[in-house]
């Protein structure tokens, strides 16, 4: 997700392991995203024993805290992050999982072209090539 999306998302948006992206930047009335169960029973009791009522935003916080709080988190391991760099990763992680390019782009990114999500995959050095087309050769 953008960070503005976690940071619009409201307790009511929160349903079983999708959420519901009001207003998101595609223009779309909504939009759905699928979360791993693990995180979806996380956050489904985080709500719970917060006793947040439906309007309540999950995680009330600005743009410049969230953005100080994942830049801390880089520092303690030394390395420069940023919120967005959170989700090109996720992205790059999903595509060298074997994730196709279609639901990486589509569904985990929800962009509107597969260019768009090309520019965000990192780029793929000679060792990667060679142990993808060893393994696609076996």
């Amino acid at each position: 997700m953008r960070v503005g999306e976690v940071l619009k998302l409201k307790a009511k948006n929160v349903n079983g392991r999708k959420l519901v992206l009001s207003d998101p930047k595609s223009g779309n009335q909504t939009e759905i995203v699928f979360i791993p169960k693990k995180i979806a029973d996380r956050l489904r009791e985080y709500i719970v024993s917060a006793k947040m009522g439906d309007d309540h935003n999950v995680f009330p916080l600005g743009y410049t805290r969230a953005r100080e709080i994942v830049q801390n988190t880089g520092k303690m391991i030394n390395v420069n992050l940023n919120p967005h760099d959170l989700r090109r990763h996720a992205a790059t992680y999903a595509s060298r999982s074997g994730v196709p390019i279609e639901i990486v782009s589509k569904i985990i990114l929800r962009h509107a072209n597969l260019s768009t999500t090309q520019r965000y995959l990192g780029k793929v050095s000679d060792t990667e090539a060679i142990h993808w087309i060893d393994n696609l050769y076996k």
